[in-house]
């Protein structure tokens, strides 16, 4: 056996129904479509989940659940990520901007600072939120947790 004579196996490869081309196809006159009716004409497309007047999926299955549309989402960011960068940057304060900068959040992102990792040395940090652990954490060092 080689590339030369490999071939699909028997039964998996089928031929494409060619509709609407002449009677020698077994597919012209009414192209598979039937006689007469909604479905037989050009432009017809069925409703979107429709079942063939069988209640439908989508009304079948029943509601559940709640979407708070007043939800403030934040990214959250760890107090070893800041530690990262205030010693990649050399930097004293932290703020949205840096983070912007840095690639953690993009321009629209709340943000919140958790309390993983610890931190080495005393920042000033401006986010949106701090979690009990973060701020705690930060004014142990004698830093600042400015809140927006």
């Amino acid at each position: 056996m080689d590339l030369s004579n490999l071939k699909p196996a028997k039964g998996s490869i089928k031929k494409e129904k060619r509709i609407g081309r002449g009677q020698g196809s077994g597919h012209g006159g009414t192209s598979t479509r039937g006689h007469k009716g909604a479905q037989s004409r050009s432009g017809y497309s069925k409703k979107l989940g429709y079942e063939g007047g069988q209640m439908s999926l989508v009304r079948r299955v029943p509601k559940f659940g709640f979407k708070n549309f007043n939800r403030v989402e934040y990214k959250g960011i760890n107090l070893d990520v800041l530690q990262q960068i205030a010693d990649k940057k050399n930097l004293a304060s932290i703020n949205p901007d840096i983070l912007i900068e840095s690639g953690y959040v993009s321009k629209n992102d709340r943000i919140k600072i958790l309390g993983r990792g610890e931190l080495k040395t005393k920042l000033e940090i401006t986010a949106h939120g701090f979690s009990v652990a973060a701020k705690k954490a930060i004014e142990e060092l004698g830093g600042i947790a400015n809140t927006i």
